[in-house]
């Protein structure tokens, strides 16, 4: 067979191959070859197996690309499956007052939080949400994302949700990311509803989501059900007019208290249900039983100070199967890394390097909807691909410099250059 990119000797792959999503005892198969090459042809996969068998079946074309990668580790390109990669403005005051000691609610009980963010973007125009916003997308890319999830939610009017989600877009067509827009007009309750949170409600039904749905700007719609922002009745309105519409549904669920966010995801079938820092062996059990993805943000754990991370050995237990995303956002995601979320899944809520590989890759495609063209390498799917220095195991100390290439559709998108000398 032909090829127009080969990538061999690889001292170890993580294919993440096979079905998705993987739960229970199979989360922990990232499908790992050693001494391995993978070739595409035309942005696809054509081989993934041995370095002598890829020897013997592939032939690169003239004008193709060799990459030498002995010594190196190769994984899918990450997906990044919950981000709020799209605001203006910064919260930087915020972080003096949280490492002091308050807390999320106190932070925006006092005028922060979401709706200090709320105010810039809908002053920003959406020339400059791009403009802001393709840094933080380079930095993700030299982490080694790939495709990401991005939400709405800054804007809470029609017209400022709509501009965010026609940045996202443009966005999408600047630069190698693949982005996936999220609707999430009920991100917060803003200040001109305070006194009426369920006019807001109707707001985001009869008119948000008709509008973005029209449009074709989203592909889902998340809520954020959580006490002191959206009921569980309210969420459960906001996700039923969604579905209405054609849009996947997926809810922000028990991140400060178990507010029943488990439940109603797995009650609506959610395509994920994200947070659960407070998630209970009940809202694990109804996941698993509706086959809604586990998103776990541990960096936002982290943060916020929360003082713990989402069980996630318990939904694994449970067979509910678990991605991970950044949360990166201008309050309480402040990495754009996912090998940094992956260390933290693994030292901070017990997963294994496998596990945390396949959160972060087929089962974060999954949640996204887009395992059928991403997140493992195997033939027929997008050659999306990092490269790293020595074993993958060097993805655990994520500021260390070890993602030495990253690729998109089959090209370098990302060359780091050789940083030499294993981390164990």
């Amino acid at each position: 067979m032909l090829a127009d990119l080969i990538i061999h000797n690889a001292l170890e792959i993580a294919t993440c191959a096979g079905p998705a999503p993987r739960r229970g005892s199979a989360q922990g198969d990232a499908g790992v070859l050693h001494e391995g090459s993978i070739a595409a042809h035309e942005g696809r996969i054509v081989f993934v197996g041995s370095a002598d068998e890829c020897r013997l079946r592939v032939s690169l074309l003239p004008h193709g690309t060799g990459i030498d990668a002995a010594g190196c580790g190769v994984a899918p390109g990450f997906v990044d499956a919950h981000t709020h990669l799209v605001f203006a403005g910064d919260r930087i005051g915020e972080l003096g007052r949280r490492l002091a000691g308050a807390t999320y609610q106190e932070i925006a009980a006092g005028g922060g939080g979401i709706l200090s963010t709320v105010e810039a973007t809908r002053r920003a125009t959406g020339e400059q949400l791009v403009e802001s916003s393709l840094p933080r997308l380079g930095r993700m890319l030299r982490c080694g994302t790939t495709t990401a999830e991005v939400k709405s939610g800054y804007g809470l009017t029609v017209e400022s949700e709509l501009k965010m989600l026609r940045a996202i877009r443009r966005l999408g067509e600047s630069q190698p990311v693949n982005l996936i827009p999220t609707f999430m007009g009920a991100h917060e309750i803003p200040r001109e509803y305070r006194a009426d949170p369920d006019a807001y409600v109707a707001l985001v039904v009869e008119q948000m989501i008709p509008a973005v749905a029209e449009a074709g700007l989203a592909t889902s719609c998340d809520v954020f059900c959580e006490t002191g922002v959206f009921t569980v009745e309210q969420s459960r309105a906001v996700l039923a007019a969604a579905r209405r519409s054609g849009l996947q549904v997926r809810v922000h669920a028990d991140e400060l208290a178990a507010s029943g966010g488990a439940e109603l995801a797995a009650e609506v079938g959610a395509r994920s249900a994200d947070h659960l820092v407070h998630a209970t062996e009940r809202g694990a059990r109804a996941l698993a039983a509706s086959g809604t993805v586990a998103t776990l943000l541990p960096a936002a754990s982290l943060f916020l100070k929360l003082g713990r991370y989402a069980p996630a050995r318990m939904l694994i237990d449970s067979g509910v199967p678990v991605a991970l995303g950044t949360d990166l956002n201008p309050g309480g995601g402040l990495t754009p890394s996912m090998p940094f979320v992956m260390s933290l899944a693994c030292f901070g809520m017990g997963l294994t390097l496998e596990e945390a590989l396949v959160a972060g890759t087929i089962n974060a495609a999954y949640a996204l909807d887009v395992h059928e063209r991403t997140g493992s390498l195997e033939p027929g799917k997008q050659m999306d691909a990092v490269i790293v220095d020595g074993p993958l195991v060097n993805l655990l100390a994520p500021d260390a410099g070890y993602v030495r290439r990253v690729l998109k559709g089959g090209r370098i998108v990302y060359d780091g250059g050789l940083r030499p000398g294993p981390l164990m």
